[in-house]
């Protein structure tokens, strides 16, 4: 059965994917909704529509989102981020996303002996361990290197992985809000600090049409060059590294010029609305109940204990719980969720940790699902 509205009818698809983004702005300003965040009514909108079937699951404007809004919107969220003040923050995150990482791998080791998924269980416990240790880019990258062709099998396997990072999304956004839980982390990121509320003022200003334009053009370029040298390089996945660095570089070096472009930080926090709008209409429960329903029980086993391992690791390691759920983000989905959670949230002196950490486990995570998988089979 297909949706609604096709999959190729761009328009349509780009008006809900915005409309939707601006609503959650919206509605992120009312009592009820700053109770959920801007980014978890996106994801429940959109996730709505789609498994009403009426907008698609796939479609080439969401592509468009993942490829090019996405890395667009880094640099924008990065120009008042200045390294010399913040780098510091990157080591208790680091710690956090390496015991999330820990956490991933036991928990794909115990849901291959739990859950039964037949002989191709070897190859879908790598996967998934690649995709929860780095993102959705290693699910591809690890399907590939070990050999999973059932289209069905990866379809529902895909399907799965979208659903229960949705799903979990909402877990994350609700954790800090959870008073009971507060009281066993310290706090020291859970409100801005002086330098927050200075960034979170400023983004308050009327923005000026200038400063956003040469943001935006300034992002662009940026972009432009993090994925010219990703090719040159023959690197992979390594753009938006490039471009990260590239973005703190000049934040660092002209931080009175390019923290001065009013804007920026609300244009990027508009694009990454419409991400979360993506997520939520890549979450099929349908695709999954269809063809796989073991897969949603194997993923939910794996977050399960890297949620639980994350949590014990942060608490020995007494780390604030806003680097505990920025880390998991960041083994969950990459630099690009973490990146949108920690604007969402605030977290001004996490957007860098989210971004690094989130590449790191780019880098690494297809190597470590693939060899896991190997080592199991």
């Amino acid at each position: 059965m297909h949706a609604l509205i096709d999959p190729n009818n761009v328009w349509a698809l780009w008006a809900i994917l915005l409309s939707a983004a601006a609503f959650a702005l919206w509605a992120e300003g009312t009592r009820w909704g700053s109770k959920l965040s801007g980014a978890v009514i996106a994801i429940g909108v959109t996730f709505t529509l789609s498994n009403l079937r009426l907008i698609p699951v796939e479609a080439p404007a969401y592509s468009m989102v993942w490829s090019y809004l996405v890395p667009l919107a880094i640099p924008l969220l990065l120009f008042q981020a200045d390294l010399r003040r913040i780098i510091r923050e990157a080591g208790p995150t680091l710690l956090a996303f390496l015991a999330g990482a820990v956490g991933t791998i036991i928990g794909a080791i115990i849901a291959f002996h739990l859950v039964p998924l037949g002989e191709e269980s070897w190859k879908l416990a790598g996967i998934f361990c690649a995709t929860y240790v780095g993102g959705s880019m290693n699910f591809v990258a690890a399907a590939q290197a070990l050999g999973l062709k059932s289209g069905d099998l990866l379809t529902a396997g895909f399907a799965a992985d979208n659903l229960v990072m949705a799903l979990y999304f909402l877990v994350l956004f609700s954790l800090p809000s959870s008073a009971r839980l507060r009281r066993f982390f310290p706090t020291r990121r859970i409100s801005p600090d002086p330098g927050e509320e200075t960034i979170a003022a400023a983004s308050l200003e009327a923005p000026e049409l200038k400063g956003m334009a040469t943001g935006l053009g300034l992002s662009a370029c940026l972009c432009w060059a993090g994925f010219s040298l990703e090719k040159m390089l023959h690197l992979p996945g390594s753009g938006i590294l490039f471009l990260t660095a590239l973005a703190v570089l000049l934040a660092t070096l002209f931080p009175g010029w390019i923290g001065g472009l009013r804007g920026s930080a609300d244009l990027g926090n508009l694009l990454m609305h419409v991400f979360f709008a993506v997520i939520g209409a890549s979450a099929n429960i349908a695709a999954v109940l269809r063809v796989g329903p073991l897969l949603f029980v194997f993923a939910a086993v794996i977050l399960s204990i890297h949620l639980l391992t994350i949590l014990l690791s942060g608490k020995l390691l007494k780390l604030d719980l806003a680097e505990i759920v920025i880390a998991s983000n960041a083994n969950m989905g990459g630099p690009t969720t973490a990146a949108a959670m920690a604007v969402a949230r605030r977290w001004q002196a996490l957007l860098i940790p989210a971004i690094l950490c989130g590449t790191l486990g780019y880098a690494v995570a297809t190597f470590i699902g693939v060899a896991l998988g190997h080592w199991l089979h």
